[in-house]
C-alpha cells in the first residue's frame, strides 16, 4: 500500500535533486564567511582584469587623447587618477558580488533546511510505517 504523504515528500525531494540539489549541497558545504570570501576573490581578480581590459580599449578607441594627455600632464597625477579609478571599480563590483553572494548562500541553506526537513519527514512516515507492520 503506497502512503500518499510519502510519495509526495519523495517528489518533493527528486525534483529538488534534479533542480537545484547539487548546487545547494556545494554551497551548504561551506561556512558563510568562506564561501562568500572565495567568490569574493574571484570577483576582485575578475574586476581588475575587466577593468584592465576597460582601460586597454579606452586607450585603443581614443589614444590620440591619451598620449596627447600624456605629454600635457604630470605622470603621477595620470597614475594617481588610474589607481582612483581603478579602486572605484574594484570596490564596487566587490560591494555588488558581496550582495549576490550573501543573497545566493542564504537562498541555499534555506532550500537545503527544507530539504532537510522533508527528509525527516520521510523518515518519521518510513518508522510508523514499520510500528504498525510490528503491531499487525
Amino acid at each position: 500500500m503506497l502512503n500518499e504523504q510519502r510519495v509526495i515528500l519523495m517528489s518533493r525531494l527528486a525534483m529538488h535533486e534534479k533542480k537545484e540539489g547539487k548546487e545547494n549541497k556545494s554551497i551548504g558545504t561551506y561556512f558563510r564567511s568562506d564561501y562568500i570570501s572565495l567568490r569574493l576573490i574571484g570577483a576582485v581578480i575578475a574586476a581588475t582584469l575587466s577593468f584592465m581590459l576597460l582601460f586597454g580599449l579606452y586607450i585603443l578607441y581614443d589614444s590620440e587623447a591619451f598620449i596627447d594627455g600624456l605629454y600635457r600632464s604630470d605622470i603621477t597625477a595620470l597614475i594617481w587618477t588610474i589607481v582612483k579609478y581603478f579602486v572605484i571599480f574594484v570596490v564596487g563590483y566587490s560591494l555588488i558580488s558581496y550582495i549576490f553572494f550573501a543573497i545566493r548562500y542564504r537562498k541555499a541553506r534555506n532550500r537545503l533546511k527544507v530539504y532537510f526537513n522533508n527528509l525527516r519527514r520521510l523518515q518519521i512516515l518510513y518508522q510508523r510505517e514499520r510500528k504498525e507492520k510490528k503491531q499487525q
